[in-house]
């Protein structure tokens, strides 16, 4: 299993930067499916409160539409994995995605989360 957020400003579509965004949304992702775990309100947190938060929530990996230079160097120190798209993505879409490369042929690095889960 891997626990993924979505930086996300309506539940649907992965759309928020990383230091704006008013929550993100926690799933729980493996090979069967996925659920939702949790909805996070980041409130006025900035970069270390937000970097918390995904690890008071076990985050492994974390998408969304911008994060800066030293904010995503905090994430990775805090050994959670950022993805940042260029354009609005659904989050079932990413989700289904997800999904469907953890149950057929998961890339190196979510390999090693789902060893690391174990």
């Amino acid at each position: 299993m891997v626990k993924v957020a979505f930086f996300t400003n309506d539940l649907k579509n992965i759309d928020a930067h990383f230091g704006s965004a008013p929550q993100f949304a926690v799933y729980d992702v493996d090979a069967e499916g996925f659920n939702l775990f949790e909805v996070v309100p980041t409130g006025e947190e900035r970069t270390e409160g937000r970097v918390e938060m995904l690890q008071d929530s076990g985050v492994d990996i974390l998408y969304c539409i911008e994060i800066g230079p030293a904010a995503a160097a905090k994430v990775v120190n805090s050994k959670i994995f950022p993805i940042k798209y260029k354009e609005v993505v659904s989050i079932e879409a990413e989700l289904d995605k997800l999904q469907s490369m953890i149950a057929t042929n998961p890339p190196p690095f979510i390999k090693k989360i789902i060893e690391a889960r174990g």
